[in-house]
């Protein structure tokens, strides 16, 4: 009864909006026909100018055109109205806050202050949710520092609503800083307490999060905006400033040398500068992704990520590096019982042995006092001796092995292993990082695995990724062979067929079809994860769309009923695959732009609005139908905007 009644509101709000809009065409027109049939009376008189007249049928059309343009732009703002009051009724806070936020994107081109209006309320539900930790509390009850380090990147709702808002507006962006911090009460001692710390690594909650939202920036491609946005967090050296100089110098090389020159600077004059602050300016010179730190232990801190190739510096500035380091790292030793650095004796004799072959390199006469300054700390009993080959102390510095070399150590380590499974996990590390170097010796040395079952996981990863690498080489043919005889799943072979008909649809239509059923015959085997069959089918539907339109509804209803059976399915899930390997986890994340599930509605929304939202209002769960519909009202949104601007 009660859904009937929304129903009822819903239509009797849109039938109002559709009579408004009518009531303001017909206004428009009736004064655009006048200027038309006043415009060849007041031309007259001019000389010289030729005369076009507008025929009664014509400015019909014209009226008719604008009217169905206004009721389409009303329609798609009621649509995101009614989902947004449904919102409010959401348990999920989080998914009500993502939506709020993503209802306010979608209608701002066009009404910027609905727009605004939406992101406040976005902004209160973030407020909300992230006071109850809804993206901290989970199922597994993690321990207190992995809560720590998730509050510690930025990573909550609050910033997912910046960074949408900081693409729209910047004042309200600035205006809900502001409030985040005057709601952080420990956020200035929170400073001072990283500041003083000097550990490279912490920073405060408010500009981890400024920094969060210049990533995004960047990431969708806003440079200025994210580097405007991220000056004022620019000013310490942490793992969070360099991560985004780093980020931003492939496409702005100018501006982050610029930062980082003072940085440097900076770093140099502050006394409270240490090993880990030379550390964490090397990892923009010289390791960009690999970032490490070093405790008064010898323990270490590192991002998880694999360093990029680094960058091409000017010599001036690597120069004004290994001045600023220098001076930085020979500051004579205080007494023991006084190092209150970050690093401590320890930390410092690891951050000098892991750069100095960089000083060998490019400043030879400091390196020769560094190594001084090393023998100094080696004469400590405190002085770190085990480990002395860790991988921390070359990753970044020391060139990546070569594939021969690979293989030659395997092998040096398989002469000296004690058992079977020592052996086999020796091989799995080989394989995983052969196939990295697409070298295809990584199936022969997965293959030696004893172990049936570990043999078949590394197989399956070394398969898949061998299959990504031909996809990304765009080799549709070689793609699907290997996809039928890889050791793969039915989600991996329905993904490769997907992407190996992508790169055919326009050359060899026919062809992709074919590839494209293949992989609806995969996903239809796919067993025990109905959410996997989804995501897939959704992904085969967007090929289809340019392709069999009719075949693309046919397959998304299938999504559909597939999604249905899955609890917490939201379209926007990803296909995750992993091996272990003897130096961590090894992942490969699908996702995003490979399903296009937005796309897949925009299109149909093109193709047949009222059936598009009868597909997205048959979704059960509320993620997957809120972000359905949001696509097509941004589909009608922009046809509008894109109209009015060729007018």
């Amino acid at each position: 009864m009660m859904h009937q009644e929304a129903e009822n509101e819903r239509g009797l709000r849109l039938r109002s909006v559709m009579r408004i809009c009518n009531r303001k065409t017909r206004q428009i027109c009736v004064v655009s026909a006048l200027c038309l049939i006043a415009l060849p009376i007041r031309a007259q008189n001019l000389p010289g100018k030729t005369i076009t007249k507008v025929s009664d049928k014509q400015i019909s059309a014209l009226s008719d055109e604008k009217a169905l343009a206004d009721q389409r732009r009303a329609f798609a703002i009621s649509l995101v109205i009614s989902l947004t009051n449904e919102a409010r009724s959401y348990f999920d806070l989080a998914l009500r806050c993502r939506i709020l936020a993503r209802a306010a994107d979608v209608v701002w081109s066009s009404d910027s202050v609905t727009g605004q209006a939406l992101f406040r309320r976005a902004w209160d539900a973030a407020e909300k949710g992230d006071a109850e930790d809804v993206t901290i509390k989970t199922k597994d009850n993690p321990p207190d520092m992995v809560i720590a380090l998730r509050r510690m990147s930025g990573r909550d709702l609050r910033s997912e609503v910046l960074s949408m808002v900081a693409r729209r507006d910047r004042a309200l962006s600035e205006e809900f800083l502001t409030k985040l911090k005057n709601s952080i009460d420990s956020e200035k001692e929170d400073s001072k307490s990283a500041l003083r710390s000097g550990d490279g690594w912490s920073t405060s909650p408010l500009l981890s999060k400024r920094l969060q939202v210049a990533n995004d920036l960047l990431n969708e491609g806003e440079v200025e905006r994210a580097l405007d946005f991220a000056a004022p967090a620019l000013n310490q050296v942490n793992a969070s400033s360099i991560a985004f100089l780093s980020a931003l110098r492939p496409k702005n090389a100018e501006a982050a040398d610029q930062r980082f020159l003072l940085l440097l600077a900076r770093a140099e004059l502050d006394p409270l500068s240490d090993a880990n602050t030379v550390s964490g300016l090397s990892s923009y010179a010289f390791s960009p992704g690999f970032y490490v730190t070093f405790s008064t232990d010898g323990s270490a801190i590192w991002s998880p990520g694999e360093y990029v190739n680094p960058p091409n510096l000017p010599p001036a500035i690597r120069k004004q590096f290994f001045e600023a380091a220098g001076s930085i790292l020979l500051r004579p030793l205080p007494p023991a019982d006084q190092d209150f650095t970050s690093s401590g004796r320890v930390g410092k004799s690891k951050v000098i042995r892991r750069l100095l072959p960089l000083f060998d390199l490019y400043a030879p006469d400091t390196a020769t006092a560094l190594r001084a300054q090393v023998a100094a700390l080696s004469g400590n009993s405190l002085t770190d001796t085990a480990n002395r080959e860790s991988p921390l102390l070359t990753q970044g510095i020391k060139p990546e092995d070569n594939a021969e070399t690979v293989m030659e150590k395997m092998q040096d380590r398989l002469n000296h292993a004690k058992t079977a499974r020592e052996r086999d996990e020796i091989c799995a590390a080989a394989a995983v990082t052969l196939v990295t170097k697409s070298d295809l010796r990584a199936r022969e040395v997965a293959d030696r695995i004893d172990d049936s079952d570990r043999r078949a996981e590394v197989r399956q990863y070394v398969d898949f990724e061998i299959v990504r690498q031909t996809i990304r080489k765009k080799e549709a043919a070689e793609a699907t062979r290997l996809a039928r005889t890889g050791q793969l799943t039915h989600t991996q072979r329905a993904w490769a067929y997907t992407q190996a008909a992508g790169l055919l649809l326009d050359s060899q239509r026919e062809r992709a079809l074919e590839f494209l059923e293949e992989a609806i015959d995969e996903a239809r085997r796919i067993d025990g994860s109905a959410s996997d069959r989804a995501l897939l089918l959704i992904g085969i539907a967007k090929q289809l769309i340019m392709a069999d339109r009719d075949r693309a509804w046919q397959i998304m209803a299938e999504a559909v009923r597939a999604a249905n059976t899955t609890e917490g399915f939201t379209g926007e899930d990803a296909l995750i695959f992993s091996v272990a390997t003897r130096s961590g986890f090894k992942f490969t994340t699908i996702g995003g732009q490979d399903f296009g599930f937005s796309l897949v509605f925009r299109s149909l929304a093109n193709d047949d609005l009222n059936r598009s939202i009868d597909l997205a209002k048959s979704f059960k769960n509320d993620a997957p139908r809120a972000a359905a519909t949001l696509a097509i009202a941004g589909a009608l949104l922009e046809k509008q905007v894109a109209n009015n601007r060729t007018q």
